[in-house]
């Protein structure tokens, strides 16, 4: 189970109520106006303008307690600098290669772990990441004309954006290489049926391969045994279905079943 739901909140324009004054209070107002927000600096007028999230960074905790209550009485989320069992939600670490947005959190354990997590990944993704997006983005018609089946199109995306694709993610080049793949022999992942035995219970003991398996899948089936945890690597939004041991299913799109690990 994860402690938080990751979502990313639309700002641009809205009101959004930042407390307090400090280091803590000014880096909460700079993520506001990064994020296109309009900082209001008190609680009753936020409340009126219609904000719907509330920063809250007072030293003093009883005046904090007291606003974070009068806030969330309003309807409002709310977020208390340092003290995570005031908040509503946690602020993350950003990692921007607009519109690509990496949000890397701890459920507020701790901001310094998930800075450095983030700089990792900075220095692994490429700049040019945005721009792919952005790219796929405007070739979204190319893309329903050449697959216009939601399943093709979306295993052909699978396909290029694997690692070592046309489209790789971590290749600066991929970004210019739109055109050309959309114009090329596209390969399409293929829609056999894959049966997977697991080797434990552990999802990090699943291969890469088995991996992009189960994240393009559209269909999971899986025996009674297996894990909750290795079931959480597959597509959230891809069906899944129990079976007895040994039991197959067949289905249109590309179906995955995983089978318990034999005890020995």
């Amino acid at each position: 189970m994860i402690a938080s739901l990751p979502l990313f909140h639309r700002i641009a324009g809205q009101p959004v109520i930042v407390l307090g004054m400090g280091d803590a209070a000014d880096a909460k107002r700079r993520l506001v106006e990064r994020a296109g927000g309009q900082i209001v600096d008190d609680l009753q007028e936020g409340i009126d303008k219609g904000a719907r999230l509330a920063f809250i960074a007072y030293e003093d905790e009883r005046a904090a307690q007291a606003d974070a209550i009068r806030a969330r009485c309003a309807g409002l989320l709310v977020n208390v600098t340092d003290r995570p069992q005031l908040c509503d939600f946690t602020v993350p670490s950003v990692l921007d290669r607009a519109p690509v947005l990496i949000a890397i959190g701890t459920g507020g354990a701790s901001a310094g772990l998930a800075k450095q997590v983030r700089l990792r990944l900075e220095a692994l993704l490429p700049r040019s990441l945005g721009a792919l997006a952005d790219g796929l983005h405007a070739a979204r018609a190319a893309l329903r004309a050449r697959w216009p089946d939601a399943g093709d199109r979306r295993r052909a995306l699978d396909t290029a954006l694997a690692a070592g694709g046309a489209l790789d993610p971590l290749n600066e080049a991929s970004a210019g290489r739109i055109d050309d793949w959309l114009g090329a022999d596209a390969v399409v992942m293929a829609t056999e049926p894959i049966d997977i035995t697991l080797r434990s219970h552990d999802p990090d003991d699943l291969t890469l391969r088995e991996l992009r398996w189960l994240g393009a899948a559209d269909v999971i089936v899986h025996e009674r045994d297996v894990a909750a945890d290795v079931l959480d690597r597959g597509r959230a939004d891809a069906i899944r279905l129990e079976v007895a041991r040994g039991e197959t299913y067949t289905a249109e799109g590309l179906v995955v079943t995983l089978r318990a690990p034999i005890s020995v």
